[in-house]
Formats: C-alpha cells, sequence, structure tokens
C-alpha cells in the first residue's frame, strides 16, 4: 500500500515543480508556503518542522521575500539536485547499452562513509553487482558524478563505462542486481493511485487552477521515487508486461493535462503578496 507522503517531501517537490519559478531566487514566503502546502493536506505545524528539517540538511536557506516577509529558498546544492531531478523525471530515458560501473574501496576507520556511499548509490537507482562494486545503465553517469562531488565521496570511488561481455545472460545478471519484483509492485502503486485521477481530469472540460495544482503535486511527488527505483533498464532485459512504460504513460498524461494549469495557484497567491 501507497504510503502517505511527508511534508518534507511534498515541500522538496513543490520547489522542484513550482517554487523555483516563485520569484527570481526561489524565495516563497513562509505564509504562502503553508497555503500552498494546505492545498494538499498538511498542517502549518508539519510544514513548519518539515522546513527547519530541510534547513538543518542544507537543503532550504533563510530568505527576505519581495515585501520583506520572511521566506525560504533552496540552497545552492538544492537547486542542483532538483535540476538533476529535472533531467531524471521528465526525460524519458534513453538507456544505450553501456553500463556504468562505480568500485569503491573505503578504509574500515571510515566506515561511515561507506554507508553513505552504498546508500547514495542505491538511491541514484544503482544495482549490487558484488561487494564494493555496483552498475547503472551508462546514462546515469553525469547525475553520479554531481552526487559523489556534492558528498565529498569522490576519494573513494572509481567509475567505468563497458558493456557486459559474459558469462552470465545479461537479463538474468540484471534480475540478480536488481530487485525487479520490487520495482514492479511501486509501479502498480503508482498506477492504482493516479490512473484513476487521469482518467477523471481526461473527463473534465475545466481545469482549476488549485484542483490541477493539488492533483500535480501528489502525483509528481508519487512519480518522481519512480525514475531512481527504476532507472532505465533497457526494455528487452526486463519481464514481460513490465508495467514501467504505462505508469509512465500515466505521469506524461497528468504533467501535460495539470502542469501548467497548476501554475496558476501558486501565481495568485504570488499576486496577493
Amino acid at each position: 500500500m501507497a504510503q502517505h507522503p511527508s511534508p518534507g517531501s511534498l515541500i522538496v517537490t513543490f520547489y522542484g515543480a513550482y517554487g523555483r519559478e516563485f520569484a527570481p531566487d526561489g524565495t516563497v514566503p513562509v505564509a504562502a508556503l503553508i497555503r500552498l502546502l494546505g492545498s494538499v493536506g498538511v498542517d502549518p505545524p508539519s510544514v513548519r518542522s518539515a522546513v527547519s528539517r530541510l534547513k538543518r540538511r542544507g537543503l532550504l536557506v533563510s530568505a527576505r521575500a519581495s515585501g520583506g516577509s520572511a521566506g525560504y529558498a533552496p540552497s545552492p546544492a538544492a537547486r542542483e539536485l532538483l535540476e538533476d531531478g529535472d533531467r531524471r523525471i521528465y526525460a524519458p530515458p534513453r538507456p544505450d547499452g553501456d553500463w556504468l560501473l562505480a568500485v569503491f574501496s573505503v578504509p574500515e576507520t571510515e566506515r561511515g562513509r561507506r554507508h553513505v556511499l552504498r546508500s547514495r548509490l542505491a538511491r541514484l537507482g544503482f544495482g549490487n553487482a558484488a561487494p564494493g562494486v555496483w552498475i547503472a545503465p551508462s546514462h546515469l553517469e553525469d547525475e553520479t558524478r554531481h552526487a559523489l562531488r556534492r558528498l565529498e565521496l569522490t576519494p573513494y570511488v572509481d567509475l567505468f563505462r563497458g558493456t557486459h561481455a559474459g558469462f552470465e545472460p545479461t537479463g538474468e545478471a540484471v534480475a540478480r542486481w536488481w530487485d525487479l519484483t520490487a520495482i514492479g509492485e511501486l509501479h502498480e502503486e503508482f498506477l492504482a493511485a493516479h490512473e484513476p485521477v487521469l482518467r477523471t481530469w481526461a473527463r473534465r472540460r475545466r481545469v482549476p487552477a488549485e484542483d490541477a495544482y493539488r492533483d500535480y503535486l501528489l502525483a509528481l511527488d508519487a512519480w518522481r521515487r519512480l525514475p531512481y527505483a527504476d532507472p532505465g533498464l533497457p526494455a528487452r532485459l526486463l519481464p514481460p508486461d513490465w508495467p514501467g512504460e504505462r505508469s509512465a504513460r500515466v505521469f506524461a498524461g497528468l504533467h501535460d493535462r495539470l502542469r501548467d494549469a497548476g501554475a496558476g495557484y501558486p501565481a495568485q497567491l504570488r499576486a496577493a503578496g
């Protein structure tokens, strides 16, 4: 069963979808942020708590909005994360058949860094091929470099590109490197929650800004994890009836129908000051 989105996740999703356009520097006044998150069911204390956590993580910084009111903007590190996310979330992957290998060695005295490195590679969509050897489609190279530099992990890692030359058939190896059953279930959860939403919007003639904003933000928050769990493996290596293409079509349909219409709601709050 799909989990209810966390306030912190929804705030990050909001900045990715609309917050960077709210003002030239991406600053969103506190009052506006509370209203914008209230539209997707987050109460004001939860917004404030989530903002505090995001500030501690270095993703949001305090700023002054136009008119002098207190607000928050994405940090430079958060902007890079969001830009990497744009490429992963909105651009369909085009695997070229090559693979990216990350081979790492971390001294025992720095085993905490080893955990961070494994966690980050997993979150980027890498599969674990062997101890200290992680693999991903080659189109993830730029984002991997950004993440490793941002976390100061480059001294521990070597990256290689190449093809799988044997001996196990590549499709069988992929099923060992990634948990395809779990990834497929994530796609099915997304479809169960958001395919009915797309069908409903397909029947509606009017697209009210706040309704479009709410449904799009919730869909984007659910979708944006999938291109990381499912890093764009070649279709020929995936099981028959793989639900990934269908869930991608559903998200694309919601994006086309709702994203720009939903931008009208933050614009209304910005105009109201």
